[in-house]
């Protein structure tokens, strides 16, 4: 049952963004880049484990992969410099986004166990 509900709430916030993405394109881009899921995830975690261990370990997880997630805009960002169009930038998207995992697994690693 907790599933359920974590997942209808979960739902909803997703919902509401794209929703708020064709009233206001930039206030839905503030909505989505605040720390949302982090901010539903981590009480969920706590209350379906009882471990503050482990959800501290997901935070600090957070702490460091949320930087490093940003690299999935860099080619948006190159988009006009390199003439790339969408179809072109997504893909790449990805293999930015894959090497800011690679570096998640590595700095997780030297703060105590994230990683796991």
């Amino acid at each position: 049952m907790q599933f359920l509900i974590n997942a209808a709430l979960t739902a909803c916030i997703i919902a509401f963004a794209s929703w708020l993405s064709g009233r206001s394109p930039l206030l839905a881009g503030f909505f989505v880049a605040l720390p949302l899921s982090t901010a539903i995830v981590l009480p969920m975690s706590y209350l379906e484990h009882g471990n503050l261990v482990n959800t501290v370990l997901l935070a600090k997880s957070i702490a460091v992969a949320v930087p490093l997630t940003l690299s999935f805009f860099v080619p948006f960002l190159l988009v006009e410099r390199f003439g790339l169009g969408f179809w072109q930038a997504y893909p790449l998207a990805f293999v930015c986004l894959a090497i800011g995992f690679v570096l998640h697994q590595l700095v997780t690693g030297l703060i105590g166990g994230a990683s796991s």
